[in-house]
Formats: structure tokens, sequence, C-alpha cells
């Protein structure tokens, strides 16, 4: 049996899940064709744009969050720098800077070969895993943006976690 004769096989469309988990959550989405979904979600820091991309040719559900951050030119080699050390934290999906838009985006995708089906937890775990790296290190762009801190810096502050209660 050929690749294209398994991908037949598979029972329904992945991005079909991503609505459905969207749905149960009551978030607001757009399904803008058959292979692809944008899902908006709010956050503590700032807002989440959510896209969901089916691609056949490798048999992988892509999702990709980005927030409202604009890196100005000046700051863009430190935000690169910063990337690098958030990426190395991360176990899974990372961040990129998409140069032209000059936009901090987190990646990740699901293989799914051979026409395996996505579950509902590994649509809710992709999703969180987004959402969690984007709260987590939120701060730390901010801070090489706006306040012009260095990478190392940006990130130690970021990541400081409290221990008790004041």
């Amino acid at each position: 049996m050929s690749l294209i004769e398994f991908a037949s096989l598979r029972q329904s469309h992945p991005v079909d899940m991503i609505e459905w988990v969207a749905a149960a959550r009551e978030w607001a989405f757009e399904r803008s064709g058959d292979d692809e979904i944008a899902v908006a979600v709010a956050g503590v820091w700032t807002d989440y744009s959510v896209s969901f991309s089916w691609l056949e040719n490798i048999e992988a559900l892509h999702l990709g969050c980005a927030f409202d951050l604009k890196i100005p030119a000046h700051r863009r080699s430190e935000v690169l720098r910063l990337l690098a050390l958030i990426n190395e934290k991360l176990l899974v999906g990372h961040f990129d800077l998409w140069q032209q838009e000059g936009a901090v985006m987190f990646r990740h995708a699901l293989l799914l070969s051979g026409g395996a089906e996505p579950t509902s937890q590994q649509a809710e775990r992709m999703l969180a895993t987004a959402l969690e790296s984007c709260e987590r290190f939120y701060q730390a762009f901010q801070f090489v943006v706006w306040a012009d801190k260095m990478a190392d810096d940006a990130l130690a502050c970021a990541i400081f976690e409290t221990e008790g209660e004041a």
C-alpha cells in the first residue's frame, strides 16, 4: 500500500477536531477552508490568534500562535537572541520571528503519518502548550522591545517565580 493510499484512509479531516474543540470551549473561530481554521483566545497578558493548518504533503497539523507585538527594526537582533534563549528551554514547539511582519509566533506541529487521527486530548494539549509558552514568555518580549532590556535580563525577569505568600 502506498503513502497516497494511506492518506485516503483517513476517517475525518484533522482540522475538524480543532473546530470541535473550539466550539466546545465556546471560542471564536473561523474556518477559512478545509485545511485551515483560525481561533481567537484571550490570554492573561494579551489576546492570541491561533491558526491550525493541515499540511497534507507531510501529514502534519501545524499550529501557529501569534500575538500583537510588532518588533521595531532596531530591536530585532536582541529579540532573535531572546528567541534562541527561550527555544533552549522549550521541549515542544518553538518561537520564530517573521521578518517581513516583524512579529513573533509560536509554532508546533503534530505528525499524523499513515492516516492517524488526532484526538481531542492532542488538540487541547497543542493549544495549551502554545498558550502556556506565549503567556510564560510574553513579558520577556515586552522587556526587550519596550524597555530596551538585553535578552538575558529580560528572560531572567520573565521566568522569575516567587515562593510563598506575602
